[in-house]
């Protein structure tokens, strides 16, 4: 995940940002929607068997399996939980994205 400072300046967002999740207990709790709306994230949710929600989720599963696990030391859970941070930050600063004419969402 790119730090807002990192992907705005020193400059404040646009506009309040919006947290996507999914519409499970965990991301509807309470002290989650508290927890979002104090780090200034507005959440939102998808609509129950969204396809549009679920191919984006996808399609971010198949891009993290081709580009980043296939060559990955995959030899333990801690292993892979310590290679995500840097996996995240090239997925959202160097990665091509064509729905944003292959730019990184960063730039």
């Amino acid at each position: 995940m790119v730090p807002v400072g990192q992907r705005f300046g020193t400059g404040r967002p646009p506009g309040r940002l919006e947290w996507l999740s999914a519409n499970g207990s965990p991301y509807t709790a309470l002290a989650m929607v508290l927890h979002a709306e104090r780090l200034g994230l507005t959440p939102i949710t998808t609509p129950p068997a969204s396809p549009e929600s679920n191919g984006m989720a996808e399609a971010f599963v198949r891009t993290l399996r081709r580009d980043y696990l296939e060559d990955a030391d995959l030899r333990s859970a801690a292993v892979v939980l310590a290679q995500l941070p840097r996996w995240i930050a090239d997925y959202n600063t160097a990665r091509p994205h064509s729905a944003l004419g292959y730019r990184p969402p960063s730039v």
